[in-house]
This record gives C-alpha cells, structure tokens and sequence, in this order.
C-alpha cells in the first residue's frame, strides 16, 4: 500500500510540464484575476488558483513540489491581508486552500494511478468523484460550516454558500488540473487526434470562440445550447488537451460576459427568497452558469477520453495488425526458406543411394553370381532400402501438410506393394507376410497412394523388425464408412509404459548402446502424420507377450469399379520395333544406371547431359520416351519440358517421365505442371521404373485416342 498512497511523485518519474516557477507565475496570476473580479463585480466565477497548485503537486518532484506549495500558501496570505480578510478566515482560507491541494492529490494518485493519465475515461471518472468532489467537500464544508457558526447564517444562506463554493472549486480543480496535467504529458499522446493539421485545430477553435461569444454576448435569448454542436465537434476532432482547453476558452469568454451583466445568465428568474435578499443578483444567478459549466466539463471531457481511447485502441490495433502482418511474412518466408532447404536435401540424400541401389538392382538380376556374391548383394539392396526409409524418414518429419493427391487405388494391390519392401527380409528371419483382404473391402479406393503405401510400409516394417519368430498379418476390411487396415505381429509385445509416447519423435523401446534393432524412432510419428492428414486415425489396438496389432482407419470413398492398374511389364517393351529413348541427366551414374535398366527391353538408348541437349536432341529427332531428370545446369528439366512441349507437330507430345530425387508432393506437382507426364523418384528401381513408365504410356495412348477420335 506504500506505493499507493504515495504522497509526493517518485523520483525516478520523468519530469516534464512547466518550469516550477512557471507554476507560481500562473497562481500568482489567478489571485490577482480573482481580487480584481472581487473589486469590479463583487464577485468570482471560479477558483483557478487552486487547478493550478494541485497540477504542480502532481507533476513536480518532492523538493520542487514543496518548494512551490510553500511560495503558494505565503502568496495566497499576502493576498488575504492586502484583501483585508477577517480572522481567522485570513489564514484558514490560504491553510485549508492548501489542504485542499493535497488530499485532492494524494486521492488522485490512489485512485488514478502514478502515470496519471487522464485520457482514460475512468480515470478520469475516478479524479472527479474519488479525489476532486471529497477534497472540495470536506474543505468547503468546514469553511463555510465556520463561517456560518461564526455570521449566524439562516439554513437557506448556509446552502447557498456551499453549493456557491462548491462549485467554483471543483470548477477550478476540474478544467485547469486536466489541462495542465494533459499539456505536461503531451509528448506521450501524440496520435490520439483526429485533426488534418493546425488549420483544422484553428479552424474549430474559431468556430468555438464565434458561437460562444455569439451566445453571451446578447441577453435576448437563451440560446447557450448553441455552444454544444461546435463544442462536440471539436471534442471528437481534437486531443483531450485540447478539449480541456476548450473548455476553459467557452468559460473564460462565459465568465467575462456573465460578470458584465450580458450572456443567457441574465435572463434567469430568480425566485423570492428573503433569506438570500440582501445577496446581489449576479452572484446568485453565477449558481446557473456553474451549471452550465459543470454540464460542459461533464459532456466535453469524458467524451473527450473516450474518443481518444477509441483513437488508442485503433492505433493499437494498426500496430498489432502490422506486427502479425510482418510476422506472418517471416513464418512464410522461413516456411518458403525451410521448404526449398528441404527440397534441396531431399535432392542432394537421395542422390547418392540412387547408384548403391540401382547398381544393386541391376546386379541381383544379373545370371551366374556365384551365392556369396548374390548373398553380398542382397545385403547392400537391403541396407540401401533401410537407408532410403531413413532419409524418407527424416525428410517426412521435417516437411509439413501437403495437398493430398487423390488417385484410384486397388487395396489387394496396395498391401501386396506394402508387404513387398519388407518380404525379403521377413523371409530371411523365416516369417511368412499374410495379406488379407476381407469380404466387402475388394471395392477400388479413392486415395493418396504414396501417403497410405507410407504408413503400410511402415507399420510392416517395424512388426518385421521387431518378429523373432512366428507370423506378419496384414489386413483390410471395410467397417461402414471407414477402410480398416490392421497390422498384427507375434513379437514381443510393447512396454505399457512406453504406450503413452509410442507415436512421439525419436522414442524406441530400447535406446541403449546394445540394442539390436536399428532405426531412429521416426516410424510411427511418421505413420501418425500422414494418417492424421488424410483424416484418419492410427492407434495400437491390442498388444501382450502374444504380440501386437496397429489398425489404421480411414474413411476413403470408394473409386469407379471399372478401374484398372497398369499392366506388369511397361507398356514400352510391346512396341513392335525397337523403343527410342532419350535418358538425360547430369550425373553419369544416373544415366547409366537407367541405360543397365532398360536395356533387357531392347530399347535404343540415347543420353544428353542437360536440359540444353535435350531439347536440341528432341527437336532433331523423335522419341517413343524421354526420361528427364530436374536439376541440371545450364537448363534444368522443367525449363527442358516446357520447350519440348512448345516445338512444333508431334515433336510436341513426346512422353516425358520425369526421373529425379526431387520427391516431394510439391515436386511432382510443380513437374506436372511443367507438362511431363509422371514423376518417379530416385534411387530407381527396376519395379518402381516400370510402374512409371507403364503409367506415362498408358496415359500418353489414351491421349492420342482421344486426339484421334
């Protein structure tokens, strides 16, 4: 609470506003206002001095703060004795004007805060009924209660008193505390206006002053009403300074006029109250305009905060909206920085397996390898699978959602491909792969092909790897809308502990230094992934000593029964003559391990080293099929297609497959969209190369009916 009710500013508070001897100028020139509007009227509109004093009690440091109270309260005594008041008015006045001062502060930095910012609309609420109203209160009270006790006042002459004080104080506490404190501070509300510029400003402050002195200069009409359009207009145009200062201008002007005996003040009846006879006629109708000035401080200022807080909140709202705005164009310059990274690796890791696996393949399929040799080179296709699973792997974690690619899918078909890759291992350890395609599940599938063959793949893999003895079963089955597929091994089952965190990255059942299985614990976040983005799920159904059984489910639609898979030889092999294809790469080994694989179909082989070559081959001669890798220098393979495909008659509409170790979603779409005709990804296999050109030549034949037709 110390730090509540603070009674002097902290001094580690910038200091701003007005010089402290400013602040003394300003209350020395509200005293002399106020004794010659007493000698020439006989009267008082409001008590500045005191607005002033509490905006330099809040305002200054300690040291200065008392330095200014104390030549204001020696001032303020002066001027009591040069005015000739009585004792013990001549010093209570000047006591309790200081007392007022004070505890009116002291209740505005408890209830408003150290910052003291008055834009805010309740705090500036809370200045005027928690810190300005009890400090006039209970100083007004007391003066005039003293008064009343000391000159006999009637009950009528007491109220009048209090109501006249009153208001003239809080009016001053009121309208030149805000403006002060609104002016020192003006440094930190910059923005908070809506005005073009100073002509503007001027503008409106014209108008102000013309209708305002229009107004109270007659005494015809009471027309004071007329100072509210202008005055609003200007309040939502201008800051809360300004409107404060506009406040004081309608009064001052209002005051002067008031005081002179002109102005809608004077048209006020007064009723007959032989209480208040012997008071004069202006000091009782200046009870009307306190009225109208406490309605236009009541209008002006909170209207004031809350368009000005309105004006915070937009600015605020701008800034925030430009920070996500440039955030979001870092995300997707990073995530655009990330993909290009990945798509790089993906390139620059699939590249080097390309030539272990396919000089493997080639190799296994060659006749009269003595069996160590053909042991040797099973071992290297099998590390040269684990490793491509490990870089699909990594690669797969790393890259985000992509647009699933739907395509018609035959399910006997797809877990025939998913057992494939792991049969020869599991024939190795002695475990038959049982696939089972249940009644009801024969019906073709609309799917993604590489994401489901994906998570089979992986979930056979592990049940092979971690199988010492017994059997893999693999199933689909259709349960209502969904495609159930389980995968069930007779292995060891899976600790109850480890459940929780099965799906989680880099998480094994055994990550100690004599583990025997390999692997980084990718497989199944990976499987998670891809299930979750076709809008399935993955889960361990059942596991014990006895074993365990993954099932995924996925509600994929079914596909047009008429759907048919490619054929098991590629469709090139069956051309009568002898197949003209054009291999270009920019890698030798690439080019010859594609030549070693093609040539058992008998096909002439032509090789280009880049895109360049290509495209002048191309346009020189034509071809039955086109392999065509990516990234190449000189002319890379989507700037080679797309030149192919701009050449003239059928030279235009050569097949071309492209073959790269780009093979990412966004890879095959972006080589599509170049105009090839299929995408296969390295390292090659003789199987995975067939498929593909069986594909682009089964499409490429359809094309060409369709042009015939």
């Amino acid at each position: 609470m110390q730090d509540r009710w603070r009674i002097f500013r902290h001094e580690t508070g910038r200091e701003a506003g007005p010089p402290a001897w400013a602040y003394v100028a300003l209350f020395c020139a509200s005293l002399l206002i106020g004794l010659w509007s007493v000698q020439q009227f006989g009267a008082i509109v409001m008590w500045p001095a005191n607005g002033i004093l509490l905006a330099a009690y809040l305002q200054l440091h300690r040291r200065k703060a008392i330095a200014v109270l104390a030549a204001c309260l020696a001032i303020n005594l002066v001027t009591n004795v040069v005015r000739g008041d009585p004792m013990p008015f001549m010093w209570l006045n000047a006591v309790l004007n200081l007392a007022q001062v004070l505890i009116a502060g002291v209740l505005a930095r408890r209830v408003c805060g150290a910052a003291l910012d008055l834009r805010c609309p309740r705090r500036l609420l809370r200045f005027a009924v928690a810190a300005v109203t009890p400090a006039v209160l209970i100083c007004t009270a007391f003066i005039v209660s003293l008064a009343a006790v000391v000159n006999d006042y009637s009950p009528g002459l007491y109220v009048f008193t209090l109501e006249r004080y009153f208001a003239m104080e809080a009016l001053g506490l009121l309208t030149v505390t805000p403006a002060l404190l609104l002016l020192a501070r003006r440094h930190r509300f910059a923005g908070t206006s809506a005005e073009d510029g100073p002509r503007e400003t001027v503008a409106l402050f014209s108008l102000l002053t013309a209708v305002t002195l229009a107004v109270f200069c007659q005494s015809s009409a009471p027309i004071s009403y007329l100072i509210f359009p202008p005055l609003v207009l200007l309040v939502f145009r201008v800051s809360t300074t300004g409107s404060a200062l506009a406040v004081l201008l309608v009064a001052l002007i209002g005051g002067v006029a008031t005081l002179t005996g002109h102005g809608p003040v004077t048209l006020q009846r007064l009723a007959v109250e032989p209480e208040l006879a012997h008071i004069p006629d202006l000091v009782r109708r200046l009870n009307v305009f306190y009225g109208f000035l406490l309605t236009l401080v009541a209008i002006a200022l909170p209207v004031s905060t809350i368009v000005s807080e309105r004006r915070r909140m937009i600015e605020r709202l701008e800034t925030r909206t430009r920070a996500a705005q440039m955030a979001r164009s870092q995300a997707e310059a990073a995530d655009a920085a990330k993909s290009r990274f990945l798509a790089l690796m993906s390139h620059e890791m699939r590249t080097p397996p390309h030539g272990v696996v396919g000089y493997a393949e080639i190799l296994s399929r060659r006749s009269g390898l003595p069996r160590d040799a053909r042991h040797q080179v099973e071992e290297i296709q099998r590390s040269g699978a684990a490793l491509l699973t490990l870089v699909e792997d990594l690669l797969e974690v790393s890259h985000g959602e992509a647009d699933a690619c739907l395509e018609t899918i035959d399910p006997v078909e797809l877990l025939a491909q998913a057992a494939a890759a792991s049969r020869d291992v599991a024939a190795s350890k002695g475990l038959p792969l049982r696939v089972r395609v249940l009644p009801g599940a024969k019906a073709f599938l609309l799917a993604d092909r590489r994401r489901l063959r994906q998570i089979l793949h992986r979930l056979v893999s592990n049940a092979v790897k971690f199988t010492a003895q017994g059997e893999i079963d693999i199933s689909v089955a259709r349960e209502g809308p969904l495609t159930v597929f389980r995968v069930s091994d007779t292995g060891p089952g899976i600790d109850p502990d480890l459940i929780p965190t099965l799906f989680d990255a880099f998480v094994q059942a055994d990550d100690s230094i004599s583990r025997t299985h390999v692997g980084c614990g990718l497989g199944l976040t990976v499987a998670r992934r891809l299930t979750r983005s076709m809008g399935g799920q993955i889960a361990l159904e059942s596991t014990s000593i006895a074993g365990s059984t993954f099932v995924v489910s996925l509600p994929l639609a079914l596909a047009d029964e008429d759907a048919t898979t490619g054929s098991a030889e590629p469709a090139i092999a069956e051309a009568g003559a002898a197949a003209r294809v054009l291999i270009v790469d920019d890698h030798p080994t690439n080019r010859e391990v594609a030549r070693l694989m093609l040539a058992p179909l008998g096909c002439d082989i032509f090789e280009a080293v880049d895109g360049f070559e290509a495209v002048e081959m191309a346009s020189a001669a034509r071809f039955d099929l086109i392999l065509m890798d990516v990234r190449m220098p000189r002319m890379d393979g989507l700037a080679a297609t797309k030149a192919i495909r701009a050449l003239a008659g059928e030279f235009s509409r050569m097949p071309i497959l492209a073959v790269t170790a780009d093979a990412m979603p966004e890879d095959t779409a972006r080589c599509l969209a170049a105009g090839m005709d299929g995408h296969v990804a390295k390292p090659l296999t003789h199987a995975s190369l067939f498929a593909a050109i069986d594909a682009v030549m089964a499409g490429n034949d359809e094309a060409a009916d369709a042009e015939a037709a």
